[in-house]
C-alpha cells in the first residue's frame, strides 16, 4: 500500500516538477497562470492534465491544435514515481526508525529538486537558483535538527567543492562548466559532507568523461562540443546520498588508499 501511494504521489509531484522545468528558466511565475499547450498556447482543462493518463488518452497530441506533446512530461512524471520508490526502499536500510518520517520528506524533496536540475540543465543549460536556494534551506534545517554536529563539516565540504569548481571554470574560461555548476557543487557538499562528496565528484567526472567519449566516437559530438555537466552532478549526488559511504570504501580498496 505504501509503495502504491508513493508511486502515485511521485507521478503527481512529477507533474508539478514539469511546471517548474518549463517556467523557472523562462522567468515565469509557478503560482500564477494555468498550464497551456506549448504550441497553440490554449489553456488546458483539468482532464488534460492527469499525469501520464492524459498523455496516453490524447495519443501524444494537443486536443486543440493536434501538435505533438513532448515526451518530457510522461517521462518526468514516471521517473519521479520510480525515484520516490527507490528513495523509500534505500532509506529503510540506512536511516534509523525514529528519523524515518522527516528524513523521508527531506529526501523526497531533494530527489524532486535534483530531477528539476537534471532536466533544466539538459534542456536549457540552466540550473535554476530558486531550486538551489530551496535545497540549501531544507538541508540546513534538516541537518540542524538531526545532525547538528555535522553541520560545520558539511558547510566546509560545500565551500571547498564550490571553490574547486570555481577554479575549473576560471581555468577553462567557462567552456567546460558554468557558474550554475559551481553553485550546485556547494549544495552537493552541504548535503553529502565528507567523504560522500569525494565519491560524488569522482562519479560525475567519470561518467561525464565516459558519455563524452561515446558521443565523440559515435560522431554525435566533436572534440570542440560542450555538453551539460549538471546531469552528471545530479546523477552522482543521488547515488552518493544513499551509497556514498559504501562506494568510498570500495574506491579506497581499489586505489589502495
Amino acid at each position: 500500500m505504501v509503495i502504491f501511494f508513493l508511486f502515485i504521489l511521485g507521478i503527481c509531484i512529477g507533474s508539478f516538477l514539469n511546471v517548474l522545468i518549463d517556467r523557472l528558466p523562462a522567468g515565469e511565475s509557478i503560482w500564477v497562470g494555468r498550464s497551456h499547450c506549448d504550441n497553440c498556447r490554449k489553456t488546458l482543462n483539468w482532464y488534460d492534465l492527469v499525469p501520464v493518463v492524459s498523455f496516453i488518452i490524447l495519443q501524444r497530441k494537443c486536443r486543440s491544435c493536434h501538435k505533438k506533446i513532448s515526451w518530457q512530461y510522461p517521462l518526468v512524471e514516471t521517473a519521479t514515481g520510480l525515484i520516490f520508490l527507490f528513495t523509500y526502499a534505500s532509506m529503510i536500510h540506512i536511516i534509523e526508525a525514529e528519523f524515518i518520517g522527516l528524513s523521508l520528506i527531506y529526501f523526497l524533496l531533494v530527489s524532486g529538486s535534483l530531477i528539476v536540475i537534471f532536466v533544466t540543465d539538459l534542456k536549457y543549460r540552466i540550473i535554476p537558483d530558486q531550486i538551489l536556494i530551496f535545497m540549501t534551506v531544507i538541508s540546513l534545517v534538516y541537518q540542524s535538527i538531526y545532525f547538528p554536529q555535522l553541520l560545520t563539516v558539511n558547510l566546509m565540504a560545500g565551500i571547498l567543492s564550490m571553490l574547486f569548481f570555481l577554479f575549473l571554470v576560471i581555468v577553462t574560461k567557462g567552456k567546460g562548466m558554468g557558474l550554475g555548476d559551481v553553485k550546485l557543487a556547494f549544495v552537493m557538499g552541504l548535503m553529502l559532507g565528507f567523504p560522500k562528496i569525494i565519491t560524488a565528484l569522482y562519479l560525475s567526472f567519470l561518467t561525464g568523461a565516459a558519455v563524452s567519449l561515446i558521443l565523440i566516437l559515435t560522431r554525435k559530438k566533436s572534440m570542440k562540443s560542450t555538453i551539460a555537466f549538471g546531469p552528471f552532478l545530479v546523477y552522482a549526488t543521488f547515488i552518493s546520498l544513499f551509497f556514498g559511504t559504501t562506494l568510498w570504501v570500495w574506491f579506497k580498496r581499489m586505489f589502495g588508499i
